[in-house]
């Protein structure tokens, strides 16, 4: 569930606390759930107990979680994450957008692309249009005249 890229600019620290942080704003890691106990966590990313520490510590005093001795780190109440979901997806959509346009690329070969890796990654919901739907496949945005 998390991952760590040591050769990223970001601290292994920062990177594990806001992918747990986006996790926790989705609802993905829900109310009152235990993150798994620092040691362990590090043994698992193959990192020193004390990046999970800081990563833990950083999101306390975000008000992401509560830290108690002998009885785990837990996860805090938070906004709709519904919203916090939704939000999250559109600012990775920019980001997407942005990217391609950076390389040249246009919205309809980003989202020709996006429906393509969709249908590699979950044949069944892409055919269907979803778990218990059944639509026809969106057509693609033409360019041109």
């Amino acid at each position: 569930m998390i991952e760590v890229d040591v050769t990223s600019p970001s601290p292994p620290y920062e990177q594990i606390r806001a992918q747990l942080a986006e996790l926790i704003r989705c609802g993905v890691l829900a109310v009152g759930s235990r993150l798994p106990p620092v040691r362990q966590l590090a043994a698992d990313l193959g990192l020193a107990a004390g990046t999970v520490a800081r990563a833990y510590k950083e999101l306390e005093q975000a008000g992401y979680v509560s830290g108690k001795r002998g009885g785990g780190t837990r996860v805090l109440p938070q906004s709709d994450p519904r919203t916090a979901r939704a939000e999250l997806i559109r600012g990775h959509a920019r980001a997407y957008l942005a990217e391609v346009a950076r390389l040249g690329g246009s919205a309809e070969e980003a989202i020709a692309a996006l429906s393509d890796a969709a249908a590699a990654i979950h044949p069944a919901e892409h055919a269907t249009g979803g778990p218990g739907r059944a639509t026809a496949e969106a057509p693609r945005a033409r360019t041109g005249s």
